[in-house]
């Protein structure tokens, strides 16, 4: 149990993400919590936990400096704004002068791997613009470069047990997926951190997995003969327009397969283990907890 008094703050607080970190800090964390999120009824069962909870709305950047007062050191969760071009860049930047009025010391941020101009995925500008943006502010951070989500596998998924195809754009490149809990666990012990020491660093699952390869995982998992066929960008953006995607969102996550097939998403790391004192969940032992979510059968 950390003996650090300082008080953490979590914004995002009622998403995935947000809601692990808190239950996290619950279980190893003894000084004051706030979260934040737009809805607090949401979380009105944090509050019955001794939680500081909060309302904040990035949209709304003049009630971010009330309720991130008092923080010492803030977690700020990436927002799911991508489909409007520059509004996710915007609430972050308010998101980090509200943090600096509020008199915030210590910005942990949650970013994605290789966000340097150049990336193949869509969105890594917005990341590379907060990163910018953080580095600028005058506060001490840890930049947090989340590899995807395994869970984010489980619709592909679904759909190659069906069909018996799993197809996607990301060549014979590799990703190093890592689960959202051990993302989140890595960032809350960050969060309680004593450290002020600038860091950007990779956050990933042991190994990298090809699309190959992950076939044969799930081959060996459900019992089912599912084949890889590799697929062009363009025609996984068809794929995903096919399925009510609109076309902006459809090539923004097309672009992960494309940056997953030039490689930026294969390098692996031990932030998890250095953070949580855990080993990262591989993703066949994520997958076997999670049979059920994409075969339907026990």
């Amino acid at each position: 149990m950390s003996t650090n008094q300082e008080t953490l703050l979590v914004t995002g607080a009622s998403g995935h993400l947000g809601s692990i970190a808190i239950d996290w800090l619950l279980a190893n964390y003894e000084g004051p919590i706030i979260a934040t999120t737009r809805d607090p009824e949401k979380l009105s069962a944090l509050s019955a936990r001794g939680v500081i909870v909060r309302k904040a709305d990035f949209d709304q950047p003049e009630t971010l400096s009330e309720a991130f007062a008092g923080a010492q050191r803030l977690l700020l969760i990436s927002t799911d704004a991508i489909a409007v071009p520059g509004q996710r860049v915007k609430q972050h930047k308010d998101a980090l002068s509200a943090a600096v009025q509020a008199g915030v010391k210590h910005i942990v941020y949650t970013s994605i791997p290789n966000s340097e101009p150049g990336s193949a995925c869509l969105i890594a500008p917005d990341h590379y613009a907060t990163e910018e943006l953080i580095k600028n502010s005058g506060l001490s951070y840890t930049i947090l470069r989340n590899n995807l989500y395994s869970e984010n596998l489980i619709p592909t998924l679904q759909q190659a047990v069906a069909s018996g195809i799993l197809g996607t754009a990301t060549g014979e490149g590799a990703t190093a997926y890592v689960t959202r809990h051990d993302c989140a666990w890595s960032a809350a012990a960050a969060l309680t951190s004593t450290t002020t020491d600038n860091q950007i660093v990779d956050v990933t699952g042991p190994e990298a997995i090809s699309g190959s390869e992950l076939a044969q995982i799930v081959n060996e998992i459900s019992g089912k003969s599912i084949q890889f066929v590799p697929l062009e960008t363009a025609k996984l953006v068809e794929i995903l327009e096919s399925i009510g995607l609109p076309s902006g969102l459809a090539q923004a996550y097309a672009s992960f397969d494309t940056a997953s097939a030039r490689g930026e998403y294969a390098q692996t790391s031990a932030t998890v283990q250095q953070l949580t004192g855990k080993s990262p969940t591989t993703l066949k032992q994520f997958l076997t907890d999670n049979k059920l979510a994409f075969t339907g059968a026990e």
